[in-house]
């Protein structure tokens, strides 16, 4: 089981949207200097958020995203499944015809898996990450370096589920 790169950059992104969204609506051009995400990537990214009422849109200038709802009431969980990111750790995608169309001697061990994974997801808030005294100053560093202009060292071309955990 693996989260790709898809589920990593909505929540990295949602985070993002979270810590700023306190200064008015946030530009996709933003969180792409900070996170070093393409601007292309999270626009698709965030039309799923949409459609799934995580985030809102404000058109027009000094527009951007915000957040539908506080940061303690979206869940991790939530983020994943809008960008139709499977956590299913079963070979067969839980069906259950792992082994000739039947279930697998550890088809349950891999089930329940999903599940716990799942539910740990489920328990943490972007609020819960925001509060977290590391994040904090990761965001700090990259709020530093995003004003000074630092577009260096962003990288476009990181949208393959081949990227480093």
């Amino acid at each position: 089981m693996r989260l790709t790169t898809k589920g990593r950059y909505a929540v990295t992104a949602m985070l993002d949207l979270a810590l700023h969204g306190d200064q008015g609506p946030v530009s996709l051009a933003d969180i792409s200097a900070r996170q070093e995400i393409s601007l292309s990537y999270l626009e698709q990214l965030f039309s799923r958020l949409r459609r799934h009422k995580l985030v809102t849109s404000i058109r027009g200038p000094g527009g951007g995203y915000r957040l539908s709802r506080e940061p303690d009431a979206v869940y991790i969980a939530e983020v994943v499944d809008a960008v139709s990111e499977s956590l299913d750790t079963t070979r067969c995608g839980n069906k259950g015809d792992c082994q000739n169309g039947e279930k697998c001697l550890t088809h349950h061990l891999w089930s329940d898996l999903s599940d716990q994974i799942h539910q740990f997801l489920s328990d943490i808030s972007l609020g819960d990450l925001m509060r977290k005294r590391e994040i904090q100053v990761v965001a700090s560093r990259q709020n530093s370096r995003h004003s000074e202009g630092d577009s260096q060292t962003i990288n476009t071309e990181r949208l393959t589920d081949q990227a480093p955990a």
